[in-house]
This record gives C-alpha cells, structure tokens and sequence, in this order.
C-alpha cells in the first residue's frame, strides 16, 4: 500500500464505457464508471468471465471500447494513436512475456528505444532498473529469458513495464504463474518498488487475498464489469456491499483481515549480522556470546544475503557472498499472514525483515506475531464491551481479532481452510 513519497501517477477516469463484441446480445462491459486516484494500486477482481481484463486492456486500447471515455490525466485516450499511448503505459502480464532470442537487458530497453533514448541512458536505465527488482545487473542483464526462473523472468517483465517511467502500469495476473513462495516475493517486492515510485496501477487478480494485500482500493465485478463494490479492503472486509460480495470474499473474511496487519506493526527483536569479508571466526564467536545460532550476512549496501548457522560459518574462512534472491525475507509491508507463512517454512522459525531496497531492519518470530493478535483481540473485546462508552465514530481499526486460545475458537484451522490461505 502507498504512502507520503511523492506521486509519480496519474489519474484515470472511465465514464459510462461499454464493451460489445458482435454477435453477443450482452455487452461484456456495461456502462462502467469509477475514478482510479493517482499513485494508488487499485485491483480489479470477480468471477471468470465478468469483464474485468477486458476493462482493464480498454485501458490502453489493446480492446477499443465501443462506447463511453476513458481518459488519463484529464486526457482522453483517443486523442493519441494505439502506439503513441501503449508506449506511455506500462504493461505487466503473467510470466513476463519476454521475448526469447533477447538478452535481459534488450527486454527492458524495449520502449525506451522505441521512444529514441540513446545508448548511455538506455543502459544506465536498464541497470537501475534490474537493481530496483532485485537482479544484479553485472549477473543478469546479458542472461536470455531461456536462464532465468520463473520469477525472475518476472521480475523483468516488471523492469520492462517501468523502463520509461509512465505513470499508468497496468497489470495482467502479474504473479499467477509461479510458486506461492515466490509469489509472496514478488508481492512484497511490487510493494517496495510502489512505495518509492507512486504509480498508478491497476491489476487484475482472481485471488481476493493479493487484492486485500496488495490494494489501496479493490474493485469487485459482476457480470458485465457491473461494479458489486468499489472500497478499501478494510471497508469491505468489514462492510461487504451485498451477499454477492460476502460470498466472493469467503467464510474466511474474519481470518483474512491478518492480510491487513503488517509487518512493520511488530516490534523487531535483533540477532547477530556480519559483513561479506569479514572474519567468519569472529562472527561465529559474537553470535555465541549472544546466543543465536545463525548469523545474518549483509552486503556492502545493508541488505541480508545469507542466513547461514554457526557450523556452516565455520566452516569458511571468510563470511561469503550469496545471491540475494536465495534468502527468503519479509518486507516489512508483508502481511502476518505472510509471516506466519515464512516462519513454518523456515529453519530458524523467524524471519528476516527488510525495508526499501531490502535493506535489513531486524528480525520477527513467533511469539511476536502472537503477541500481537491477542493485544488485538484484548483491544476489540474492549471495544465490544456493553461497559464501554459509545464511541463518537465508527472503529477504522484494520487488525484483526485472533483468539488467545485456539482451543476456544470455533474458525477452523489455518492451514485447514483454503479460503483463509494466501498461498493459491
């Protein structure tokens, strides 16, 4: 979600625009009409079918509406050409679409040569790029699509959405064909990158819980991109517009409100941290006078690198370099959800917390995360109770109420109900 840095976006406006598609007797877009707000992410769910891709490639013309105005920063989008507009919009779709026979660097510098930026600034561009979603430029920019992972090919794809800074990115199932662990990267990353740029994006998702994750705003369609609600996840969590909305959201709303409780909520603990090169004998005796059994490497920039334990630093020399995207780490955006997650997957049973540009912030663990629910649970039962005095506006509160014993509650277990999973 975004916060105070400065808005680079702009903001959209569709009015009364319908789609029609000769042959059908609906339109598959009925007269849609809402307002994006600049440097916000809005996401775009709803059942199969219900129009929500179609909207947003209306967006950028790849689908011409049949009728209505969409228009872009007070600009109607029909005054420039398909091309002139494509190019002033990124564009973001599952597994990166990369073309095959073109190194990394290539892919990204696509639309900025399209455009006639000269060679200096397309490479100086391409690296800050590949350096904003996580890809040493000195490793990767030569590499083909073919020797890249998944989520690395997407991580281009996101380079190449942002190479000429436009203010809209319009993104297409961004993060569906990859892993859940990978996914969560992804998200996390998507969000670091937004809360230093401010775009305007809109992304279409079949997933409710990255809306709730990843949105500012969620807009939910019925059929005909009819608009069900259009509202913050907090309001529709709390709020659902009707039963459609209830039912889309799932018997897991309560649970999923752990989507709205972040990270950087937590109080941080610390452990012990060496730099690459230093003295891996003097790093395993410091992590022993402080009693952790592993240490977190950072690199020359404070970003964690490797979380080895003591008997694989002693085992080295020195403390040695890793590629950054094997550590598995949470920003601190991340969800509690997505901590939880992290630490039942993770040997040392805490998690890293990094903040912009994945630099290191310190460590969460479990009894943190618990601790936190229950002082949301004691704070809601406060709120709830028939002593307390009226409140003189409605609870905006976006932590949920998990209970202290889960002997007494009656939710089904977490990783027994797949409407309260992140991971689909």
């Amino acid at each position: 979600m975004t916060d105070a840095t400065t808005i680079s976006g702009a903001e959209i406006q569709l009015d009364q625009v319908v789609k029609r598609y000769s042959g059908q007797p609906n339109p598959a877009v009925r007269g849609l009409s809402l307002t994006i707000p600049a440097g916000e992410i809005v996401m775009f769910v709803g059942p199969s079918g219900c129009g929500k891709t179609t909207s947003l490639k209306m967006i950028n013309r790849l689908i011409e509406p049949t009728s209505g105005t969409i228009t872009i920063d007070g600009k109607d989008i029909r005054t420039a050409s398909p091309d002139q507009l494509r190019r002033s919009i990124g564009y973001v779709i599952q597994g990166g679409s990369l073309f095959p026979h073109m190194t990394v660097a290539a892919n990204v510098a696509v639309v900025p040569g399209l455009l006639g930026w000269d060679r200096k600034r397309t490479a100086e561009r391409v690296d800050e790029l590949l350096d904003l979603v996580g890809l040493d430029p000195k490793r990767y920019r030569d590499r083909y699509p073919r020797e890249l992972s998944g989520g690395q090919q997407q991580r281009v794809g996101v380079a190449r959405g942002l190479a000429a800074d436009p203010p809209v990115i319009l993104m297409d199932e961004p993060f569906g064909a990859v892993d859940p662990i990978t996914r969560q990267r992804l998200q996390d990353e998507m969000l670091d990158i937004q809360r230093e740029l401010r775009k305007t994006i809109v992304c279409v998702t079949h997933d409710i819980d990255e809306a709730i994750k990843l949105g500012d705003r969620i807009l939910i369609l019925r059929e005909g991109a009819t608009i069900a609600q259009y509202d913050t996840p907090e309001n529709i969590l709390a709020a659902p517009a009707d039963d459609f909305v209830a039912d889309f959201v799932g018997v897991g709303a309560t649970l999923k409100q752990l989507s709205l409780a972040r990270v950087h909520s937590l109080e941080y603990s610390t452990t012990t941290t060496a730099k690459v090169g230093d003295s891996a004998e003097d790093a395993v005796t410091r992590a022993k006078a402080a009693g952790d059994d592993a240490v977190v490497v950072l690199d020359d920039r404070n970003r964690p690198v490797a979380w080895p334990t003591l008997r694989q630093l002693a085992a080295m020399p020195r403390v040695e370099d890793r590629p950054r995207e094997d550590l598995v780490t949470l920003d601190h955006e991340a969800t509690l959800n997505d901590a939880l997650d992290t630490m039942l997957t993770s040997a040392h049973a805490s998690a890293i917390v990094t903040g912009n540009r994945d630099q290191y912030l310190g460590m969460v663990g479990f009894d943190a995360v618990v601790d936190h629910m229950r002082t949301q649970e004691r704070l809601a039962a406060e709120r709830t109770s028939p002593d307390s005095p009226p409140e003189a506006a409605p609870d905006n509160s976006t932590e949920p109420a998990i209970p202290a014993d889960p002997a007494d509650d009656p939710t089904p277990d977490r990783a027994d109900d797949p409407e309260a999973s992140t991971n689909v």
